[in-house]
């Protein structure tokens, strides 16, 4: 399994995640996991092919670019 240090985390940040993991009797690296586990497991994985041809359609279009964004200052 891989792993991954949170760096510059707010202060109030730090202490909100540490009283919630305490509520839920977890450590707070549990905590995190578990947040990440639930924040992540609503969002389905797109193929490359798919993220490829949508990319492929946002570039074809005037005034967005790539990510699909408009061009700055677009509403």
């Amino acid at each position: 399994m891989g792993g991954i240090s949170v760096r510059n985390l707010d202060d109030d940040l730090l202490a909100r995640l540490k009283r919630r993991a305490a509520r839920h009797g977890r450590s707070a690296e549990a905590e995190v996991r578990t947040i990440l586990r639930h924040a992540l497991s609503g969002e389905s994985e797109r193929s490359f092919d798919d993220l490829s041809a949508a990319r492929a359609g946002a570039e074809r279009r005037p005034g967005t670019h790539a990510s699909g964004n408009t061009a700055a200052g677009d509403p």
